[in-house]
């Protein structure tokens, strides 16, 4: 059997294990028809692996395709599936009855597995990723091909010379990279054409904005690759809930990167739990009056407006059905500081949040002391009373694509630094890159940035054909590559032994910027509970 013959029959065995666990599962978790959230949460560890493996299944499907382009493509895509049989089988392993599945699960694609996972194999795949620094080739179309080329030369060229200093002082992205990803059109990517974007209803309208920011990414995640996160979820939500005017107002200046956004929905006692929102808006008039503090607010500093979440019906039974979406706009300033005052009396005061890594944006927690927004800046007007939370859903679904496909910029770089470094450094009068280990590992980040690249590119065009599982594919993307990223910068960074460590190996940084994307943008555990599992295990109970 040939190397992708051996691939489709570890997914199908794959697929087979994870439709059984699901439906097992979906039994368990069933009340009155429906998967019950407190039953879920009774079977937390299963369900997470559950979900957790479905994502990482989904992508090795999709990697088939690919695998269909060249021997190299066919060999990563059986080292993945490969890889992903074994993470099945270590999670199940003991807990076979929970997951409804016998043991030894997988032995009939053993020998398929065993071929996937043969060190031969695996150090003689190395050969290629070694000498290209990539996780093979793209196969992307003429005119995508060249959208990337452009952004990697200008993160190559205006990006990395700065982000060691940006990172290491901490300082504000500098206004260079902002001024020139604007001329590049990086924030006018995902909005339509009628309002100054580049947007035209094509079905690669979002696989532009995936491979503009893996690029940016793989420049620096802090300085760059974050940049059109903030002009996505609240361009997004404008797109899905605001009026004609509303649009017309503000769009074509966040396209044009004239208008910087941040993003307040997080509060310090209510993260994931976005229904839990406390931060209130009163109607006094034509104005509504904000009132509390929000946590988080990645780039609210520098951002001309901020997508506030609040609480708009007073009634806190009403949880999620109460909540609106404001734009408020702001000053912009500089430093890990600020504060703006209204002439009537209201106060947003800010301090950034120091973190360990992902720096640049700066990260603010904020404080609404009766700051008034006019009623034309809640997104949607009167139609958007208690929409907020629908809307914010809905921008996240990009945002979680966006996520991904920052990570894979980051797994990108610590790809190319662990190469690098593994050829040119010699122990014991070898190359680094001479190891059987090293090998097993660097060919081991190519497959799993692979998966998870191709993966990205599908979910891209499902998410613009509005197919019915394109919102659980944009869960799985992310939370796929964003835990995978931490496994790839870890092992760039072992790689580079004590140098690793030091803060002048552009691998700390990856590492520590790597951390945060299991965090953001739906928390790895909460994403994988609360929406893939959810989903998952409902369309196995429909199926039943």
């Amino acid at each position: 059997m040939s190397h992708l013959e051996h691939a489709r029959s570890l997914v199908d065995a794959l697929e087979a294990s994870v439709d059984r666990a699901a439906t097992h599962l979906a039994g368990r978790c069933e009340k009155d028809g429906r998967i019950s959230t407190s039953l879920v949460d009774d079977h937390q560890t299963v369900a997470y692996d559950l979900a957790s493996i479905s994502g990482a299944v989904a992508a090795a499907r999709h990697l088939l395709d690919w695998g269909e382009h060249g021997e190299q493509e066919g060999a990563l895509a059986l080292a993945y599936a490969a890889d992903v049989a074994g993470d099945l089988r270590s999670r199940v392993a003991g807990r076979e009855p929970e997951w409804g599945l016998e043991r030894g699960v997988l032995d009939d694609v053993a020998d398929e597995m065993a071929a996937g996972r043969d060190t031969g194999f695996l150090s003689g795949l190395a050969e290629k990723v070694l000498e290209t620094g990539e996780a093979g080739r793209r196969h992307l179309p003429e005119d995508l091909e060249m959208v990337r080329d452009t952004f990697r030369r200008f993160a190559e060229e205006q990006v990395m010379p700065l982000a060691e200093e940006v990172h290491r002082h901490d300082q504000d992205i500098p206004e260079e990279i902002i001024s020139g990803a604007a001329e590049l059109g990086c924030f006018a990517l995902s909005i339509p054409e009628e309002y100054g974007g580049f947007a035209s209803g094509s079905e690669d309208e979002l696989l532009n904005m995936v491979l503009v920011t893996e690029e940016l990414s793989r420049g620096s995640l802090g300085v760059a690759g974050s940049l059109i996160t903030r002009p996505e979820i609240i361009g997004t939500a404008i797109l899905k809930g605001g009026t004609q005017e509303q649009k017309e107002r503000w769009l074509p200046g966040i396209a044009a990167g004239e208008q910087m956004c941040g993003v307040a929905v997080t509060e310090p006692d209510h993260g994931s739990d976005v229904a839990g929102v406390k931060v209130s808006a009163t109607r006094d008039g034509d104005d509504w009056v904000i009132n509390g503090v929000k946590t988080w607010c990645t780039f609210g500093g520098r951002a001309d407006h901020l997508l506030v979440l609040a609480r708009t019906d007073p009634d806190r039974s009403k949880g999620h059905r109460g909540l609106s979406l404001f734009v408020v706009d702001k000053p912009p300033f500089g430093g890990h500081a600020w504060k703006t005052e209204q002439d009537g009396g209201g106060t947003m005061d800010a301090r950034a949040i120091p973190t360990i890594g992902y720096r640049g944006m700066h990260s603010f927690e904020i404080s609404f002391d009766t700051w008034r927004v006019p009623h034309r800046n809640l997104i949607g007007e009167d139609d958007g009373l208690g929409q907020g939370f629908y809307l914010q859903m809905q921008a996240f679904s990009n945002a979680r694509l966006q996520t991904a496909a920052r990570a894979q910029g980051v797994m990108q770089s610590a790809l190319e630094q662990a190469v690098a470094y593994a050829k040119q450094r010699h122990v014991f009068d070898r190359p680094l890159a001479d190891y059987e280990l090293n090998r097993t590992k660097i060919v081991r980040m190519a497959a799993l940035l692979a998966a998870c690249r191709i993966f990205a590119y599908e979910v891209a065009r499902k998410l613009v054909r509005g197919d019915e599982d394109a919102q659980l594919a944009a869960s799985q993307v992310k939370q796929l590559a964003c835990r995978v990223s931490e496994w790839v910068t870890r092992e760039a960074q072992q790689i580079h032994g004590g140098y690793g460590y030091a803060e002048e190996y552009t691998v700390s940084r990856l590492f520590l910027d790597a951390r945060v994307l299991s965090i953001f943008e739906g928390a790895d555990e909460v994403l994988a509970l609360r929406v893939i599992a959810r989903q998952v295990l409902a369309g196995a109970l429909a199926r039943s």
